[in-house]
């Protein structure tokens, strides 16, 4: 009887010591915030040479990395995805591409091994979180989140602007980084021994031009110098951060928006225009209204940034900063879209203000992605470039640094399964595309992807170490142009040399005509592959 009690002793013993080591390796694994912008140039924030005040951004990108080569899918939606799951969209049926079927895109649902990180840390110990935007097939709460807030309150920041019990108080941006705030604060009530995934998705600074009063009047005045000198002084100023990744890609006048809306564009007044024209060939009014609108644009960037800050106020109260890897990008470069949707616009009220549907529109939309190419939806490095900051005091030991490996937004997943510990049960599913970016955190001269592929509404990339093709789909491209459409589809391949010419200048495909043909078929390959790779059904265990 007396050795039974030393044996279950022993096993309560062991069982204490092993559940002890089991929370103290729980508590050893990193938090992760990661935020996602919307619609947000490559140069917006201060410390990527923007004017607008971004101090909590500036502050993570000081203490920690800042990327220079980093890439999203174009779009909001598939960018989403690729973040989430660690595919391209297309592999997942989130977004088209030639040859594809129609349940493929925006309406796309994914296989079910399309799991989101979410399902992959839950397991593993970690309490998932939600804020925002989601754009991804599924509730986020069937996908693995334990808490969410799919924001969907209206068209725009202000709610919808006919519905007479609107909210005064509501602004979009505010409530996505409070939802942010109170999922922290409930985890350090109730769950603190646990690590946590908390997922911030602002629609912030997509359209409509919402801001509040008080933070568009910090910009006021400050764009009448108009597109043409924000770009220089942008250029200018990433020059002295350090950040040289491109010649100043000159303005291309007779490319507009990727959608032709004329009847709306008409109703937003005189003050608009569809296209990026010299400044001092625009009248009175259209600078005022173009001006007024980056003012806007910029009201927005600034107050998600002091969103952030309230987020990272948090993080520090519940002594969780300094063990919290902080990833911040955009889902795709800024927008030369210009529409109305919702209630409409109306000219009379304040711009801004919730009565009105603004656009950034391609002038500003093309300082936004200063010194690149273009806009989102093209494949362009305008389209594609996103800034990627890095911060984890705990985990990576560089700070202030850039990053000038490629990478792409397919690498967060598998980054995070990575340091988390947890390890794929899917042996028959694809493998990821992306890959963990661990590795160069501490380490300048790492190299990543040596090939990234794109595809979106017929606009196709390829890079392939420094060369890159790009095809565009000639309805995107020339919706508002004054030149002639090009003919056959094989005038449409362009080559670039990103390591010389990453502002997309000078087109060497008559030089390279074997390289040309040789990545256009890699292109191709890769496109069988990924519709191979969709239309994959098997049975997942649970991770």
């Amino acid at each position: 009887m007396g050795n039974w009690r030393v044996v279950a002793t022993l096993v309560v013993l062991i069982a204490t010591i092993n559940g002890g080591n089991q929370n103290a390796a729980a508590k050893e694994l990193p938090n992760f915030l990661v935020i996602i912008a919307d619609d947000m140039g490559f140069s917006d924030a201060g410390c990527y040479g923007g004017e607008i005040s971004t101090p909590n951004l500036d502050a993570l990108a000081t203490g920690g990395l800042r990327f220079t080569q980093f890439y999203n899918t174009a779009r909001c939606w598939p960018t989403r995805s690729a973040l989430v799951t660690g595919y391209y969209p297309q592999q997942i049926r989130r977004d088209g591409m030639p040859g594809a079927p129609k349940n493929f895109g925006g309406r796309g649902k994914r296989p079910v091994w399309a799991k989101t990180i979410a399902e992959y840390l839950k397991p593993a110990g970690y309490r998932t979180y939600h804020s925002g935007k989601w754009h991804i097939d599924g509730q986020p709460t069937n996908c693995g989140f334990d808490l969410s807030d799919e924001t969907s309150r209206g068209h725009g920041f202000f709610e919808t602007i006919k519905r007479k019990n609107r909210d005064p108080n509501y602004y979009q941006t505010i409530h996505t980084a409070q939802h942010a705030v109170e999922c922290l604060k409930l985890h350090a009530e109730q769950t603190p021994g646990q690590p946590f995934f908390q997922y911030v998705a602002f629609r912030a600074p997509h359209f409509p031009l919402h801001a509040l009063p008080k933070d568009i009047a910090k910009y006021s005045g400050r764009y009448t110098d108009g597109w043409d000198t924000l770009r220089k002084q942008r250029h200018q100023r990433q020059k002295s951060l350090g950040i040289e990744v491109a010649s100043l890609s000159p303005l291309e006048p007779d490319v507009g928006p990727p959608y032709a809306f004329p009847q709306q564009i008409e109703e937003l007044g005189p003050g608009e225009i569809n296209r990026p024209l010299a400044w001092d060939t625009l009248n009175e009014q259209q600078r005022n209204f173009q001006a007024a609108k980056m003012e806007i644009h910029a009201a927005m960037i600034d107050r998600m940034d002091q969103e952030i800050g309230r987020i990272l106020d948090q993080l520090k109260t519940m002594d969780a900063f300094e063990k919290t890897l902080i990833l911040f990008l955009s889902d795709n470069g800024a927008s030369a879209e210009i529409m109305v949707r919702g209630d409409g616009h109306d000219p009379n009220a304040p711009m801004g203000s919730a009565e009105t549907y603004l656009c950034l529109g391609p002038g500003f939309s093309s300082a936004a992605n200063t010194p690149f190419r273009r806009h989102k939806t093209w494949v362009h490095e305008g389209g594609i470039s996103t800034p990627l900051i890095a911060h984890w005091p705990k985990g990576i030991t560089s700070q202030g640094e850039f990053r000038h490996a490629v990478g792409h937004v397919v690498d967060i997943t598998p980054t995070l399964l990575d340091l988390a510990g947890v390890k794929r049960q899917e042996s028959a599913a694809p493998g990821f595309a992306g890959q963990s970016l661990v590795h160069i955190f501490d380490n300048a001269d790492a190299v990543h992807h040596e090939e990234l592929w794109f595809c979106h509404e017929g606009n196709r990339a390829l890079r392939l170490g420094d060369w890159k093709i790009i095809h565009s789909d000639k309805s995107r491209v020339f919706p508002y142009s004054r030149a002639p459409k090009p003919r056959d589809e094989e005038s449409l391949w362009r080559l670039y040399n990103l390591a010389s010419d990453r502002a997309e200048q000078v087109d060497l495909s008559a030089q390279e005509p074997g390289r040309l043909a040789s990545m256009a078929e890699r292109w191709t390959q890769l496109r069988d592959k990924f519709l191979s790779d969709s239309t994959i059904e098997l049975p997942v265990r649970t991770p």
